[in-house]
């Protein structure tokens, strides 16, 4: 069941966009839901095939890619813990590969240059082989690019951090995300293998409206980039982790760094990139993290905005859907036209700290211009307003010492440079010099000024 119910009108709109893309789309059934706040909204299934389980929010799908959000969290959980590095090599973990050269940052942002799919037959369609099998079948034709120069997509990538999982943790890989994710959080509808209440897979005719039923595989060694079952209501659950709802799986800041983009998988356009684990893309104006997923017989999605908390999940169990049907994020766009989310209501705060408001106020870099606030928290905001200042955020870590805490000088040090009499003279960001006039006071400016403003004095 849904947490509360929205607005008639709402439910009726969004129903209605449901309708379209399983018209439309042609697909047996869809499921869906939209998270605000952290809750299951709104939820929704239509269609059905005779004989088959009704779509519902407790009803399983296949939800091919999306394990891999959940492969990246077990992986940043060991990051977490000391017992991985991010720049650790493949080969310390796994030997006898091709690409043991290879970072677990890379194959995490599909950056390694390996291969799209496993050495073998077509995978997602064939009964998977064991990490034994698999180390006979691949070769060098696993490398097709060098490393880190561009977003290549690598289901072959995620099998490996399945096995970089078993090896440290000692245990089969879903075996630790049961113990580690899925009961801590409540998913206990988020399985290997459908149970009660799961649909079928089909395939739909390109060119009439029959149907074929699709062939469920186990993926072996391949599992941990596409094997996982799963409900709206399960994934509901999930979309508000990844959208920063909660701690305890991860540090509130690792799931952050999840968000950031590694590589660019649209080319110039930059609306699709891939962040640790996550597919990130843009959408009206609206920054998104989540992830696709597809396997035979089914297609999933989630997607969720961490600036607004809003979320879409759908699930469908057709092979490809057509063209023409409005893609899940359409749901995303009538609940915040129907209902926007609320902003939390300002509130003064009591106290400031004094050496923070004294660096308040405009600043100069060169002839660029910025701004510096206080934040609620205490954090300084630098906002960029002309020329090249860039923007950033800074932390307090000592006497006139602050650390960037995001954008373009994050972990780079602000220091406060002080007068003889105590009073600040300039700001030194990561040897950027910061000055309260442009390029003035002229003795602080690196390499001096030539002759300065011209200027005069009117009596």
């Amino acid at each position: 069941m849904c947490a509360y119910e929205v607005r008639s009108s709402t439910a009726e709109r969004l129903d209605a966009v449901l309708g379209q893309m399983q018209a439309l789309g042609r697909v047996p059934s869809v499921s869906a839901g939209v998270v605000r706040g952290g809750d299951l909204a709104w939820c929704g299934g239509v269609g059905g095939v005779s004989g088959d389980v009704r779509p519902g929010p407790d009803v399983q799908y296949r939800i091919g890619s999306i394990t891999k959000t959940f492969v990246a969290v077990l992986v940043l959980r060991l990051w977490c813990e000391g017992l991985v590095r991010l720049d650790d090599r493949v080969d310390r973990f796994i030997t006898d590969t091709p690409f043991g050269d290879r970072t677990v940052q890379q194959l995490l942002t599909h950056t390694g240059g390996l291969s799209a799919e496993p050495p073998g037959s077509w995978w997602e369609r064939s009964e998977g082989v064991d990490g034994d099998r698999m180390r006979r079948l691949w070769s060098r034709d696993q490398v097709v690019d060098r490393a880190g120069r561009g977003h290549h997509y690598s289901n072959l990538g995620f099998g490996v951090l399945g096995e970089l999982v078993e090896k440290v943790r000692g245990g089969a890989w879903f075996e630790v995300l049961d113990d580690e994710v899925l009961r801590p959080l409540g998913m206990s509808r988020t399985s290997l293998v459908p149970s009660a209440e799961s649909v079928r897979g089909w395939a739909v005719h390109p060119y009439a409206d029959v149907l074929m039923s699709e062939r469920v595989v186990e993926t072996g060694w391949m599992a941990p980039a596409g094997q996982l079952w799963s409900t709206v209501t399960d994934l509901a659950v999930w979309t508000r982790f990844l959208g920063g709802g909660f701690g305890g799986i991860l540090p509130d800041e690792v799931v952050t760094q999840m968000w950031e983009p590694q590589a660019v998988s649209d080319g110039s356009s930059w609306d699709s990139a891939s962040g640790l684990g996550l597919q990130l893309r843009r959408h009206q104006g609206e920054r998104f993290v989540g992830h696709g997923g597809s396997m035979p017989g089914f297609q999933a999605g989630l997607w969720v905005a961490p600036v607004s908390g809003t979320g879409v999940v759908w699930l469908s169990n057709a092979t490809t859907a057509s063209p023409g049907a409005p893609g899940g994020l359409r749901l995303w766009e009538v609940f915040e036209e129907c209902e926007p989310a609320r902003r939390k209501p300002w509130r003064p705060v009591e106290a400031v700290d004094a050496d923070a408001l004294a660096l308040t106020g405009q600043w100069f870099w060169g002839t660029s211009v910025g701004v510096m606030r206080v934040e609620a928290d205490g954090a300084l905001r630098l906002e960029g307003v002309s020329g090249m200042m860039p923007s950033a955020r800074f932390r307090r870590v000592g006497d006139d010492v602050w650390r960037g805490d995001g954008q373009y000088f994050t972990a780079e040090l602000l220091r406060v440079v002080r007068r003889d009499d105590g009073e600040v003279s300039h700001l030194d960001v990561g040897t950027f010099v910061l000055t309260r006039s442009p390029y003035e006071p002229a003795d602080v400016i690196p390499g001096g000024i030539v002759e300065g403003w011209p200027r005069r004095t009117v009596s």
